[in-house]
């Protein structure tokens, strides 16, 4: 079994602990090994670096050198927490200078970034360690009759030249993931256009119209749900369709589902494992489309 140290961030265990259980149940059941580390902190995301770049890479190594002393990689579920894990990975492998500078903060608390391990995100880990055909050949339930809006979010695909994930103007992993689970990947106006998720707090009212133009696009194509990966984009579309219901009069009801969730119940889980109550809008019509 191929184990990873899991980092989590700070919004999964805080509000969503559907994601965590749906990707702890369906990762340990294609062969993940999870392995939860103790102190893994903040991963200092990219709000972060903008005040204090150096300051922001030590936080995310402090992260990188627990699971270096642990002698594992490191796997993420939120792509926020992959972008800052992996590009603060990747910076300071290449740039010796730049690790002079942050192993020097680091050794405060006793800490080196040696540049031995890597940061995937789980959808990485599935292509890699499961590979679509095996992921194919894991599917126990019928999910032909549900056509998905995939929406991956900012975080996962740029800096490209960083992250290394996939190709930013054209990405298509997350696409052949939904699809190996039988399901169908449509394509809708804007799929790569940012939720408007971080300008809440600062602009809720430019925040809210980006999001309903999600919103609007993606049933406009005729999705019976929207496939998240980020916890923030799930927020933003999931309860910001009771603030457009609120300030606009406009009712969608549109489903919200991460694709670890989508994956456990194609994987046969049972949804009374899944903490699916803590989504705002009902899944009942996706459930409906799996058998």
């Amino acid at each position: 079994m191929t184990s990873y140290a899991l980092f989590l961030g700070c919004t999964i265990p805080a509000r969503q602990p559907h994601y965590e259980a749906s990707a702890r149940k369906a990762l340990t059941r294609l062969g993940i090994g999870l392995v939860d580390l103790d102190n893994m902190t903040c991963c200092a995301p990219p709000p972060l670096q903008s005040i204090d770049m150096e300051t922001s890479l030590a936080i995310a190594a402090h992260n990188i050198c627990l699971a270096e002393e642990a002698d594992l990689d490191i796997v993420t579920l939120c792509t926020g927490c992959f972008e800052s894990l992996a590009m603060a990975n990747n910076l300071l492998k290449e740039n010796s200078k730049l690790k002079a500078r942050v192993n020097k903060i680091l050794s405060n608390a006793g800490e080196e970034f040696k540049g031995t391990k890597e940061v995937k995100h789980y959808l990485k880990v599935l292509m890699d360690d499961v590979g679509l055909e095996r992921l194919k050949k894991s599917v126990v339930k019928d999910l032909s009759s549900l056509k998905v809006a995939s929406f991956s979010g900012c975080h996962l695909l740029r800096p490209s030249a960083l992250l290394k994930f996939d190709d930013p103007e054209r990405p298509h992993i997350f696409d052949d993931l939904i699809e190996a689970l039988g399901a169908k990947s449509i394509w809708y106006r804007n799929k790569l256009k940012c939720c408007g998720g971080l300008l809440r707090g600062y602009a809720d009212d430019v925040a809210l119209a980006i999001a309903r133009d999600k919103i609007v696009n993606t049933t406009k194509a005729g999705a019976d749900c929207i496939v998240t990966l980020c916890p923030f984009c799930f927020l933003t579309l999931d309860l910001g369709q009771m603030l457009i219901k609120s300030a606009y009069k406009e009712e969608y009801n549109i489903p919200v589902i991460h694709y670890a969730e989508l994956l456990s119940l194609a994987l046969g889980i049972d949804p009374k494992e899944l903490a699916l109550d803590f989504h705002k809008i009902r899944l009942d019509k996706v459930l409906s489309k799996i058998t």
